[in-house]
């Protein structure tokens, strides 16, 4: 099980209870009374529904081998630690110790058991999904249903973004799940895991639904519910009340490695959408703009004149990439991708990932108080890029003189280079007390853009923040290296 923290092996031990039963002597001129226990109105029999489902649902057990030696320790990694720890050569081995006749000993493969998890079928010829990090690492992968029946599996792919591994075992008419819809699900309704926490096979937990669209760092927007998940349960389904699928067992929330009231699900409709290509590919393919976007407070919507605290704060622009060749700059708030509203920043890289490389797009930014559509042409995001880093400028000596003003910002003008590289707007940062001292800027800062006007030269900037209302905060577009970020800050009185 993939754990926010890190989670270690536990000791599962069971707690027996005994029940006594009390009699006492018949009370003479009464008749025993025989009343049934009323039955408790409202709560969900799920027995008719794991009789179902149940057998689509697999224990998957991985392997790896190890490379042994029948004389010892491999002798190339004895040499290798000796050199390291010891400054030398490991003695050769001499008298009894050395290998009979002179012959070298013939390194042997063991396999040994690497992990559990779950999983379940999704087609009847043998189509298995899991998660990602249940088969990572894994030089054998062995599906076990719940009628014995063993299978070596194949795996076909896996995504590390969404943790979803698509396996395929040799089998026919087999059983199988039927996906619902997470788009439909309601926070509060009824849920069940199946899986095999602590390798104990077929165990089935229930809970409700605690949250939709959970934003935890990753790639997917997950289902959180307080279905008991532990360590076992990773890539086993979560259930609705009509027998769907409607998520895949993930992630847990603890502090100790085992149950701790939340768990997280990849929504089956994205993980089928992972599924399909790499039934197709073996791998999955996403589209990418060349950004680095972060949240939108309500102090830079108010002071940008953006309604709402909604869309994604462009804070760097890849060079030469789509965004960049589309003309987006560092201080956009992109509020829509091809139409749809971003009411997030996680929202961006989800329906830009969804979109074919290769592919048109329109992205609307917010802009010095303006909507603006810029025509955008889709890149296909690599596996682990890295944004380019910018080309630095020669640095100017201070020129800055005087007090500090309203916002707290000593500042000179730009060299002939660093003005070319930013586009011919921006100051320089020489020093900062006050307002922006407190909020963390510093020399060497570049300032772009106050409110919604972009800054030109230090004399431009003076005068906008001599017009300041001290009344109410103003944001600054401040770059540093490569990033560009707003930074709300309210002038101090002169």
């Amino acid at each position: 099980m993939k754990t926010n923290f890190s989670a270690g092996s536990k000791t599962l031990s069971a707690l027996m209870v005994s029940a006594g039963i009390l009699f006492a002597p018949a009370m003479v001129g009464l008749a025993p009374v025989h009343a049934a226990a009323p039955a408790v109105a409202g709560l969900p029999d799920f027995s008719d529904m794991v009789d179902k489902v149940g057998p689509a649902v697999v224990n998957i057990r991985t392997t790896e081998r190890l490379r042994m030696r029948d004389d010892g320790p491999d002798q190339d990694e004895m040499q290798e630690f000796f050199r390291r720890f010891f400054g030398g050569q490991m003695p050769t081995p001499r008298g009894p110790q050395a290998p009979r006749g002179g012959r070298r000993a013939v390194p042997q493969e063991q396999e040994v058991q690497r992990g559990v998890g779950s999983g379940f079928i999704i087609s009847a010829d043998g189509y298995v999904l899991t998660n990602a990090h249940v088969v990572a690492g894994a030089d054998e992968v062995y599906v076990t249903l719940t009628d014995k029946r063993e299978f070596k599996a194949k795996v076909l792919g896996s995504d590390v973004s969404t943790d979803v591994a698509l396996l395929k075992i040799d089998g026919g008419k087999l059983p199988a799940l039927t996906m619902g819809d997470p788009s439909k699900i309601r926070v509060g309704e009824w849920v069940i895991a199946i899986g095999s926490p602590f390798n104990l096979e077929n165990t089935v937990t229930a809970g409700i639904i605690s949250a939709k669209s959970r934003d935890t760092g990753e790639y997917l927007p997950l289902i959180q519910s307080d279905v008991a998940v532990n360590p076992g349960n990773s890539g086993g389904p979560l259930i609705n009340m009509r027998g769907e699928v409607i998520g895949i067992n993930s992630q847990i929330a603890t502090l100790s490695g085992g149950y701790n009231g939340i768990s997280f699900a990849v929504p089956i409709d994205e993980a089928m959408r992972v599924a399909d290509q790499l039934k197709k590919s073996g791998k999955v393919t996403r589209g990418r703009i060349g950004v680095s976007v972060g949240e939108v407070s309500r102090e830079v919507a108010e002071s940008l004149g953006l309604k709402g605290a909604r869309g994604a704060e462009v804070s760097q622009v890849e060079a030469g990439g789509p965004a960049a060749k589309a003309g987006l700059k560092p201080g956009d708030i992109i509020v829509k991708f091809n139409g749809t509203e971003i009411a997030k920043s996680s929202d961006l890289p989800r329906l830009v990932g969804n979109t074919a490389p290769n592919s048109k797009a329109t992205v609307t930014v917010w802009r010095t108080g303006a909507l603006v559509d810029l025509p955008v042409v889709v890149a296909e995001r690599e596996a682990d890029g890295a944004a380019a880093a910018g080309k630095g400028g020669e640095r100017s000596k201070p020129k800055a003189e005087g007090a500090a003003n309203a916002l707290g910002f000593k500042v000179s003008d730009l060299s002939a280079a660093e003005k070319k590289e930013l586009g011919g707007t921006g100051v320089k940062v020489e020093a900062t007390e006050g307002v922006a001292a407190a909020a963390g800027l510093r020399q060497g800062d570049i300032l772009l853009q106050l409110n919604n006007t972009a800054i030109v030269d230090t004399k431009q900037f003076a005068a906008l923040v001599a017009k300041l209302d001290p009344k109410k905060p103003s944001v600054v577009l401040v770059r540093r290296g490569d990033t560009s970020q707003f930074v709300s800050l309210r002038p101090t009185a002169r």
